[in-house]
């Protein structure tokens, strides 16, 4: 008996059109201005302006430090959040509501404030604290990629049977945090990828808070480089665009990767 292929509506088709072309017009605009020079003589489509970003030593310098902060954000919040979340959904249910509330909070205080509260707070704290982008703007992001740390953590845990998979898990000898980075963080997997890729972007791309605590990351650049040379700027826009999808899709192959080893393990056993 053969299997009958879905249908797709003709409805559906037309909007799956205009979504692709949502996002690839602009793209592709920003790809056209890009190819132009303002010399006269030129021709009127020319590299030489992703040569320029590419050769630009500020342009690999701060999109260095933007990464490696996104990456150090990521592994904080990760290891923040996840215990902490685990715990109330295990023991303490009924702290969920107040830290759902406390997650929307930098929601609603825009980052100019955050960032002036943040520096009043921490005035005063060590050197390599204050004045490295490592110390105080990770403390920032990790503030800042809470609510979607926690949103997206919290999904992963409600799809779960937290409590049976503990149970069953320290039945068998494991400790908590065998349990823990064994059994539950596999099983959140999905989870963890969702809020890292957006915690990524969040940091590649956010401005005020580092433009206002005076740290010279890559949107700082790419603001400077959007005031000062028009063209070039496209160009730069296009190849962050690609840089920061190809980190989320890195991300994606070295989670998936560790995925697939984990329930080849556990298919064995």
């Amino acid at each position: 008996m053969r299997m009958r292929r879905p249908s797709i509506a003709p409805s559906a088709v037309v909007w799956l059109l205009i979504a692709g072309a949502y996002f690839i017009v602009p793209l592709y605009a920003t790809f056209d201005f890009s190819l132009k020079k303002n010399q006269v003589g030129t021709p009127c489509c020319t590299l030489s302006n992703y040569s320029w970003v590419i050769h630009n030593g500020d342009f690999w310098h701060t999109i260095k430090i933007s990464f490696i902060l996104a990456l150090e954000t990521i592994l904080i919040s990760l290891l923040l959040f996840v215990p902490t979340i685990y715990l109330v959904h295990l023991k303490l249910p009924k702290l969920r509501p107040v830290l759902a509330f406390m997650a929307l909070v930098p929601f609603v205080v825009p980052p100019i404030v955050m960032v002036v509260g943040l520096l009043k707070t921490f005035k005063g704290t060590p050197h390599w604290f204050y004045a490295e982008p490592w110390g105080f703007l990770a403390t920032a992001y990790v503030i800042l990629a809470f609510p979607y740390m926690f949103f997206s953590l919290d999904a992963g845990f409600r799809s779960i049977d937290v409590h049976t998979l503990t149970e069953a898990s320290q039945s068998l000898g494991a400790s908590w945090l065998t349990t823990l980075f064994k059994v539950i963080l596999p099983n959140i997997r999905t989870a963890a990828l969702g809020a890292s890729f957006l915690t990524l972007a969040i940091v590649m791309g956010e401005f005020t808070i580092a433009n206002l605590s005076a740290f010279h990351t890559f949107p700082i650049f790419l603001q400077y480089v959007n005031e000062s040379q028009g063209f070039p700027a496209g160009a730069l826009t296009l190849l962050s665009f690609l840089i920061t999808w190809g980190a989320m899709l890195s991300l994606l192959l070295v989670g998936r990767k560790r995925g697939a080893r984990g329930a080849v393990i556990a298919g064995v056993r």
